[in-house]
């Protein structure tokens, strides 16, 4: 039996924002290699594969790219097998957001 794989939402805003900032490319190319590949069931086990992954709640998660310039958050619903970003962009601007709210 194949296993599940996580479907990514809003891939679209990934590339758009590696087109501004190239230099983020190609950790975020890994990173949705890495999400795409898994069927992952907690927080737990994302962060695992993720050592500066923060899980803000039971289905957010904040990503660090570019040694914490950039940030990533994205929203699991892991009974469905879906990753929606919420969120990229700087450190700064990250700061001026609610992570928990923005949709």
């Amino acid at each position: 039996m194949l296993s599940k794989q996580m479907h990514l939402i809003a891939l679209g805003n990934l590339k758009d924002f590696w087109g501004r900032h190239p230099e983020t490319k190609s950790s975020l190319e890994r990173w949705v290699s890495v999400i795409k590949q898994r069927d992952w069931k907690t927080p737990g086990e994302v962060q695992s594969a993720f050592s500066k992954a923060k899980v803000l709640n039971s289905d957010r998660i904040r990503f660090e790219g570019g040694g914490g310039d950039y940030r990533l958050i994205a929203a699991f619903d892991f009974d469905c097998g879906l990753v929606f970003v919420k969120f990229i962009g700087t450190h700064a601007e990250c700061d001026k957001i609610d992570a928990l709210k923005v949709a």
